[in-house]
């Protein structure tokens, strides 16, 4: 063992570029993954209702209730898309609905439960972007 004391800072500039470069494999690895989860986002879908509780209708307050329910709304022809989603959300509309539908829709969908199909794309919307 050399007792050299100009080794100690080498050691340290060499202890230095390897945590440099622990780092960038790490930023590198993380921002295709952000790349991808976003983009994941504006391609997920949720129907509405999940699809154990097709034929429903939604209610304004975002329950389902029975077909034909006075004040309820059928539900949309498709499953929404997180993008539209998420702009409706944020204030907006969802597209081809009156904004009572989209109200409804939009709050049956903070309504989701863990395990209930749509509840993933919904909780990724929710994730905040940095």
């Amino acid at each position: 063992m050399n007792d050299d004391p100009t080794d100690v800072p080498q050691a340290r500039r060499r202890r230095a570029l390897l945590l440099g470069a622990v780092g960038a494999a790490a930023v590198v690895s993380i921002r295709p993954a952000l790349a991808a989860t976003t983009a994941s986002i504006s391609t997920c879908e949720i129907a509405v209702p999940d699809p154990g509780r097709a034929g429903s209708f939604i209610a304004a307050d975002g329950s389902t209730v029975p077909r034909g329910t006075q004040g309820a709304f059928a539900p949309p022809s498709r499953p929404l898309k997180g993008e539209e989603v998420k702009a409706a959300l944020a204030g907006g509309q969802l597209p081809g609905t009156s904004h009572d539908q989209s109200r409804a829709y939009t709050n049956y969908i903070r309504r989701l439960q863990s395990g209930t199909s749509g509840f993933t794309c919904f909780a990724s919307l929710q994730m905040p972007r940095g």
